[in-house]
């Protein structure tokens, strides 16, 4: 039998209806459908489509992952029904924080959707953090200081874009940049607008589309003191700012 007959078998089981059933909802006959649960044959993707909407498990998760390894009771569930997460917890019961590794990070946009990566993860339990859906994400860069490179930013899960808040920062994983970490600042229609607080860089925006996941900070992870340094480079920096906003204001003076 296939991963996809056995998923369908295990997620028909749980909602307690039989197979005829199941069949007389998908407008087929009852033999027909045995067969898939059978793995003697596969469904067109017009029947797919209606199991995967039926059980509203994502097509991917019902032909890849065998999901019998993962409680239902303990699924979240992510927007648009592309991939459902196992919320995994320790001895205690503390639900666990997944790390996404340094230098891996980029595989990630590969490995988000795949329960068995995310189990791969090694991962940690903040006491404090509870109440919602934790990961771990690698900083990169000057852009949002005082994060460098080698530190954490732990983010909760965000369901819905339309929970984002104005002026709070986000860790956002898209198509195109992988993770990121950002300020959000405005939503359009078919964008959103983000900007770093290292003012040196500039505000943009991410189309909608590109948007994988959204998580909200929650909590730093620093592996190693913020030297003094740092803070002087970090000053160097705003006197060059601040000079740039000059030039560009005496350009502006100039060109009137």
């Amino acid at each position: 039998m296939s991963v996809f007959s056995d998923n369908i078998r295990f997620l028909r089981g749980k909602k307690m209806i039989t197979q005829q059933d199941l069949a007389d909802t998908l407008i087929i006959t009852r033999s027909r459908y045995v067969s898939y649960e059978d793995g003697r044959s596969e469904p067109p993707i017009e029947v797919l489509l209606k199991i995967s909407k039926f059980f509203n498990v994502s097509i991917d998760l019902l032909v890849s992952v065998d999901i019998r390894k993962y409680p239902l009771e303990e699924i979240l569930k992510l927007p648009d029904n592309r991939i459902v997460l196992p919320v995994v917890v320790d001895k205690l019961g503390n639900n666990s924080i997944e790390i996404v590794p340094q230098k891996a990070s980029m595989g990630y946009l590969s490995g988000y959707s795949d329960p068995e990566y995310i189990e791969s993860l090694q991962r940690i339990s903040l006491p404090f953090l509870v109440n919602g859906k934790y990961r771990a994400f690698p900083a990169k860069g000057d852009s949002m200081p005082p994060f460098k490179d080698g530190s954490y930013i732990i983010g909760k899960y965000v369901e819905d874009i339309e929970d984002l808040k104005p002026n709070k920062s986000y860790v956002f994983v898209t198509l195109n940049d992988g993770i990121s970490y950002k300020r959000f600042k405005a939503k359009k229609k078919k964008s959103i607008t983000v900007a770093a607080d290292n003012s040196f860089y500039k505000p943009y925006d991410i189309p909608l589309g590109e948007i994988v996941e959204i998580w909200q900070y929650a909590s730093g992870i620093f592996p190693e003191d913020f030297e003094p340094d740092n803070f002087e480079s970090y000053q160097v920096k705003d006197m060059f700012l601040e000079l740039r906003k000059e030039i560009r204001e005496l350009e502006r003076k100039i060109s009137r």
